[in-house]
C-alpha cells in the first residue's frame, strides 16, 4: 500500500529543490497533485514527469506571495481532485545577504512575504479544505537557522523561518480538535539550486559541509522522505512540532 495512495497534496516551491523531490515522491505514494513555481517552463517538465509515471497532477505557474494564488490552489484541490489532505508549503528565499544595520526595508520585507507572509496565505485557504476532510496534514518547510544557529547576515531570513514555527504551534493548536495536524521542517544544508548559489565556491561549499556533524550537505530526496512522514499516517500523533532533519549541524562543535 502506498503510503500517499488517494489522498490531495498541494506543493509549493516544486519547480527545483526540495518542493521537487517531494512532488516527485508523494505522487510516486499515490497522492494527486496540485503543483507551483514561479519558473513555468521548470513546473510543465515537473507535470509532465509525473505523468509519465502514472502519476495525476496539475500545474500552476505563479508567485506564492498573491492570496488569489493561495485561494486558486485549493480551489483546483477541490473542484479537480474532491478536496484537499496535505499541504506542504515549502516555497521561499534567501534573500540578501546583508549586515542588520546595512539591510534595506524592502530587502526585508521581500524575505518576509516569500516566506512567512506566503505560508500564511496558503495556510488561510487550506484549513477550511483540510477542515472538511474531517483530518488532514499541513507542513511548513522553517530552517535550523533562526531555530539553533544565528548565520551573519541571514537576518530577515532567520526571522521568517523561526516564525513559522511559531504559526506552525498556533495552527496545531486551533486545528488539533478537527484532526489537522500542523508541523514545521528544519533541513539543514541541502544540495539545492538555491543552497549552492550562497555556496558558490569549492572552499565555501565544503566549509558548510564541515559544520554537519554527517560532514556533508543533505540530498532534496532526503528531507522529502522526511516531509513525506509529516504528511502520512506514519505520523499520525506528530503536530505542533519543529523536526530537525538537518545532518547535526545544530549540535555539531566538531
Amino acid at each position: 500500500m502506498k503510503q500517499l495512495q488517494d489522498k490531495v497534496a498541494i506543493v509549493t516551491g516544486a519547480t527545483s529543490g526540495i518542493g521537487q523531490a517531494a512532488a516527485r515522491l508523494f505522487a510516486q505514494e499515490g497522492a494527486r497533485l496540485i503543483v507551483t513555481g514561479r519558473r513555468g517552463e521548470a513546473l510543465d517538465a515537473l507535470v509532465a514527469q509525473i505523468q509519465q509515471d502514472g502519476g495525476e497532477v496539475l500545474g500552476v505557474a505563479g508567485d506564492i506571495r498573491n492570496e488569489a494564488l493561495a485561494e486558486h490552489l485549493v480551489t483546483l484541490a477541490v473542484e479537480h481532485f474532491g478536496g484537499l489532505d496535505i499541504a506542504f508549503n515549502n516555497a521561499g528565499i534567501t534573500g540578501e545577504t546583508q549586515p542588520v544595520s546595512e539591510l534595506s526595508l524592502g530587502q526585508w520585507q521581500a524575505v518576509l512575504d516569500s516566506n512567512l507572509t506566503s505560508a500564511f496565505l496558503g495556510a488561510k485557504y487550506q484549513l477550511p479544505a483540510l477542515r472538511s476532510r474531517g483530518a488532514g496534514s499541513i507542513i511548513f518547510t522553517s530552517s535550523f537557522v533562526g531555530h539553533r544557529v544565528g548565520f551573519p547576515g541571514m537576518a530577515a531570513y532567520a526571522a521568517s523561518k523561526a516564525a513559522l514555527i511559531g504559526l506552525t504551534q498556533v495552527i496545531a493548536a486551533e486545528e488539533g480538535p478537527h484532526g489537522i495536524r500542523a508541523n514545521a521542517l528544519l533541513p539543514g544544508g541541502t544540495d539545492t539550486p538555491m543552497g549552492r548559489a550562497a555556496t558558490d565556491t569549492p572552499e565555501q561549499r565544503a566549509f558548510v559541509e564541515s559544520l554537519h556533524a554527517l560532514k556533508r550537505l543533505a540530498r532534496p530526496e532526503e528531507i522529502a522522505r522526511a516531509a513525506l512522514f509529516l504528511a502520512s499516517d506514519a505520523a499520525s500523533f506528530v503536530s505542533g512540532t519543529a523536526m530537525l532533519v538537518d545532518g547535526g549541524v545544530s549540535i555539531n562543535r566538531s
